[in-house]
């Protein structure tokens, strides 16, 4: 029997905008990322999400992405390595300040989008955002795709690192995230989603966007919020981990 949390992004709102139903994920998840006013949130939103998570036993961590509201984080930014580090500082120390406010502290971060998949795929940039992140707080985990360099350069910077299977998102052979670009990308269906997620949970395969199978270790399991349909997927994802008899718990 394993322990696996659940996870999702939260306060990706503006204002008066919203991007996903949140309370009904936060009844679901046991662990959320919250953005920080770059790619979306502000801070009322952030207080809100912070503050709802705690009252309900969800753990918090730091989403940092692109300053993108426009483009929800997801348009590439060009950056020098000390712009990319003073933008992780920043998002932690907003965050850390509100979640501190709101009685609670943050356990993780991880990067979103754009900036992620930049983390992913270049090395230079992983050990700046992950060095930022070291000299930020030492104890907070990383949560990020296992084969990717910023989980690497966590590994080698002696952060923690939680293993996170995307379940919404369509994976290579090679285990790499399919371009959002790509058809099939993003899985849509919840019934789709809980039959990868059993199929990984007994025998530890995953199904890739060509119909092979490849194996996927992981520790907690995303579904973003703004995927159409992402609290039925979060649900079934629930159901599928209470049903295989582990345990659903934070990180």
């Amino acid at each position: 029997m394993a322990t696996i949390d659940v996870n999702t992004d939260l306060g990706e709102g503006f204002g008066r905008y919203k991007v996903a139903d949140d309370p009904a994920l936060l009844e679901i998840v046991t662990s959320v990322n919250v953005a920080c006013g770059a790619h979306a949130g502000d801070p009322t939103i952030m207080y809100d999400t912070v503050a709802a998570a705690r009252e309900r036993g969800v753990v918090v961590g730091a989403h940092i992405g692109f300053p993108d509201r426009e483009g929800f984080g997801r348009r590439l930014i060009p950056m020098s390595p000390k712009e990319l580090e003073l933008l992780a500082i920043t998002q932690l120390g907003t965050l850390t300040a509100i979640a501190a406010h709101a009685g609670t502290v943050l356990t993780h971060a991880n990067f979103h989008g754009a900036l992620g998949n930049l983390a992913i795929s270049d090395k230079d940039v992983a050990k700046v955002l992950i060095g930022a992140l070291k000299s930020f707080d030492k104890s907070l985990k990383f949560v990020g795709v296992p084969l990717g360099e910023s989980a690497l350069e966590a590994e080698r910077q002696g952060i923690h690192v939680v293993r996170s299977l995307l379940a919404d998102r369509a994976y290579t052979q090679e285990g790499k995230l399919v371009p959002r670009s790509a058809a099939g990308a993003v899985i849509k269906n919840p019934r789709r989603v809980r039959e990868r997620i059993v199929k990984l949970m007994q025998h530890g395969l995953l199904e890739t966007v060509d119909g092979t199978a490849i194996e996927m270790t992981f520790d907690s399991i995303l579904v973003h919020s703004d995927t159409t349909g992402s609290v039925e997927i979060a649900k079934e994802i629930r159901e599928a981990i209470v049903n295989s008899g582990n345990t659903i718990a934070p990180f």
